[in-house]
């Protein structure tokens, strides 16, 4: 059988091999010319270009780190030089707020660091006498009687302490000597640097946001302004807010573990200051920190600490930050919960602090962006 052959036509000529007519002349297929080198070459300088990228934002970490701090903390430090505005010039709220940072950090690096240090050390050269008294206290026997030879407690005991009281043991955790002097002068270095950076932008903070407004276009430049706005005072009110909880949890702590008798209350408010400043797990960490040393000193003072943490981290999640915070960050419990595990597991310590402004600017970008135009939709 025989097929028949289809008429020759210009068209299907141009699509025959050995045929004069090319596609890119017809005048009915548009002509499509592909250049595989050059497709090949713009993606391999587009991968480079991502893998230099990527380096450097590695080599710069550090950097862009003190910048973020700077600026979280600037945004922080804004609502007060706005409301010392309202009562003076701003150039001079800000010298104000500039000589209350500087007089803090001066403060906290020759008074209250200090202390901390020497309180620490006799910490360390009384653990002996705390961890030897702990053994024979009636705590323990009461607690060895119980347990039988399921667990030797003073054993435990002798063996943590030996770890402990090896320096060699404490500088591998470090890292090494070189590792722990070199971190101690980075981080000195690190808050000296944050600091000019922080009283930098709190100056020029305006002009900043001015000069960001301007890539936006003009008709649109309002509304970006007012959620920037928005964002950048929930950012400031969260610091602000968060400090305060912090701050409430280091006096008070100082004023009871020195009313009991706790041992080095300076250096224990220093720790309850610092732990609350991290969301979630800050007060319960610090807190347990407090009451595991304060175990060796005496089994009743700890005791004694666990039921006042206890009670206070009730107070600071029923009443205190709900009236702090909620009108810092208006965030829902639940997500507040998921960015702060969410920022701690990305970014450790620093990841957690500023997740939860970031879930609350991301909530006003939803509520004054993306509802409107889902609303305008009819």
């Amino acid at each position: 059988m025989f097929r028949k052959k289809s008429p020759r036509t210009p068209e299907t000529a141009a699509l025959q091999p050995g045929s004069d007519l090319e596609v890119a002349g017809s005048d009915s297929v548009p002509g499509v010319r592909i250049n595989a080198f050059r497709i090949g070459l713009v993606g391999g300088l587009g991968v480079l270009l991502s893998l230099v990228i990527g380096s450097a934002v590695t080599q710069l970490s550090t950097v862009l780190i003190y910048v973020g701090v700077a600026l979280f903390l600037a945004l922080g430090l804004d609502p007060l030089v706005s409301w010392l505005e309202r009562r003076m010039p701003r150039p001079l709220a800000i010298v104000i707020v500039f000589a209350a940072v500087i007089g803090l950090f001066v403060g906290l690096l020759f008074a209250v660091i200090p202390l901390v240090v020497e309180q620490a050390g006799n910490l360390f050269r009384q653990f002996p006498d705390l961890v030897t008294d702990f053994e024979q206290s009636d705590f323990v026997a009461t607690v060895q009687t119980n347990l039988g030879d399921f667990v030797d407690i003073n054993k435990a005991v002798q063996s943590a302490t030996d770890f402990v009281q090896d320096p060699n043991n404490l500088l591998a955790l470090g890292g090494g000597l070189l590792a722990v002097g070199s971190g101690i002068a980075s981080g000195l270095t690190g808050s000296v640097i944050v600091l000019i950076l922080t009283l930098y932008f709190l100056a020029s903070l305006r002009s900043m946001k001015k000069v960001t407004y301007r890539f936006v276009p003009a008709n649109k430049r309002a509304s970006f302004a007012s959620l920037t706005e928005d964002v950048t005072g929930a950012v400031g009110r969260y610091v602000v807010g968060q400090i305060g909880l912090a701050a409430i949890n280091g006096v008070l702590s100082l004023i009871f573990l020195s009313i009991i008798g706790a041992p080095l209350p300076v250096l224990f408010a220093f720790v309850a200051f610092l732990a609350s400043l991290i969301p979630l797990v800050g007060t319960l960490s610090g807190s347990l920190i407090i009451v595991l040393v304060c175990l060796f000193a005496s089994p009743i003072t700890a005791l004694v600490a666990l039921i006042y943490y206890l009670i206070y981290m009730q107070v600071e999640a029923y009443f205190l930050s709900p009236r702090i915070m909620n009108r810092a960050v208006s965030v829902p419990g639940s997500i507040v919960v998921i960015a702060a595990v969410a920022g701690g597991t990305l970014g450790s310590v620093l990841g957690a602090l500023v997740a939860i402004p970031i879930a609350a600017s991301a909530i006003i970008i939803v509520q004054k962006v993306v509802f409107p135009k889902q609303d305008a939709k009819v």
